[in-house]
This record gives C-alpha cells, sequence and structure tokens, in this order.
C-alpha cells in the first residue's frame, strides 16, 4: 500500500507518528554519486562527536564496526569516480589489551579488512584538523557505530578514481614549460 499523501508530500510516518529514518546504507548510497576528490566518509566508534560544522553529517549506523567498514570499502570498490586514502590513528598502536579488552582483536580483524589498502597512520588530532579543515568546503559524512573501542575510527579520504598524483604532476609540470 502506498504511503499517504498529505500536503502533495507522501506521508512515510510510522503509526505512532515518527518519520522513518533512512538507514545508513541508503544515505551512503545517496552520498556516493555526488562526493568526489576532497571528500570525506568516517566510520567512527559511539564515543565520536556530532559536529556542529554543518558540512558534516553524522549518521547513526550502530551495530558492527567492521561490519560498516566493510561495506562502506565494498561500495568505495563499486565506484570508479573515486578511491580513498585511509587514515587511522597513531593511537591505535599502542593501546593495551589491559586498558581496551578486544583491542587486539579488533587491530587484527581491521588490518585483514584493510591488507590492499595503503594506511596512513597519524595522531588522531591531526587527522581531526585536516577533516574539519576539508570541512569548511567540502561534505563529510560521518557513520557512527556502536563500537566501544578508543581510536577505533577509519578515516577515508576521498580522492579522483581515474586520475592520480603522479599524472597530476605531469600535468602541472607540462603547464609550467
Amino acid at each position: 500500500m502506498a504511503a499517504p499523501i498529505i500536503h502533495g508530500k507522501p506521508d512515510h510516518r510510522k503509526p505512532d507518528g515518527l518519520r522513518t529514518a533512512q538507514s545508513w546504507e541508503q544515505k551512503l548510497n545517496r552520498r556516493l554519486p555526488l562526493f568526489g576528490h576532497r571528500n570525506w566518509i568516517v566510520v567512527a566508534d559511539a564515543a565520536y562527536p556530532a559536529p556542529s560544522n554543518p558540512g558534516i553529517e553524522t549518521v547513526v549506523a550502530g551495530g558492527n564496526h567492521l561490519h560498516v567498514v566493510r561495506a562502506v570499502l565494498e561500495r568505495f570498490a563499486a565506484c570508479e569516480h573515486i578511491r580513498a586514502n585511509v587514515y587511522v590513528d597513531r593511537e591505535l598502536d599502542f593501546i593495551v589489551e589491559r586498558d581496551a579488552p578486544g583491542i587486539e582483536e579488533y587491530r587484527r580483524d581491521l588490518h585483514g579488512l584493510l591488507k590492499d589498502a595503503a594506511i596512513q597512520q597519524l595522531p588522531h588530532e591531526e587527522i581531526i584538523a585536516r577533516l574539519d579543515q576539508c570541512a569548511q568546503l567540502f561534505r563529510v559524512l560521518i557513520l557512527k557505530t556502536g563500537l566501544t573501542l578508543p581510536y577505533t575510527s577509519v578515516f577515508f579520504e576521498l580522492d579522483c578514481g581515474y586520475w592520480n598524483a603522479e599524472a597530476e604532476e605531469r600535468l602541472r609540470m607540462a603547464m609550467r614549460k
């Protein structure tokens, strides 16, 4: 049965009057065709704050953090127009199991998922500063999971999928001549 029409628009409210939220997968699928070079997607842990910058959209994905990372990677692989530069917090390598039970298994599983990626490890505050700077001009999507381990967010800085740094350098050199 089709949704009833209210004020010229379909009414997607549940019987209790609450509107149904788009799933994080739907949000991601809708954003990827729009996103390109300099946009960011972050798979964040549960304590990641909701930024006030209007260029940053935060969506609660809940669920399994590594499942969300895997789904994001799969969607990137299906996109010809983008590829991702991957950043993880440098602090992650220094956390011990005693302080954060489950961190060793998480690190192992994350490295397994990202085995084909060139991962850049930077201090958390440095990654956040880069993301914030880009968010002044470009959109960021944060998928917030339920993971309760510190420094486990995975940051994807999008880049052009059909152009690379070497081609850009050759172009710039040719332009200088």
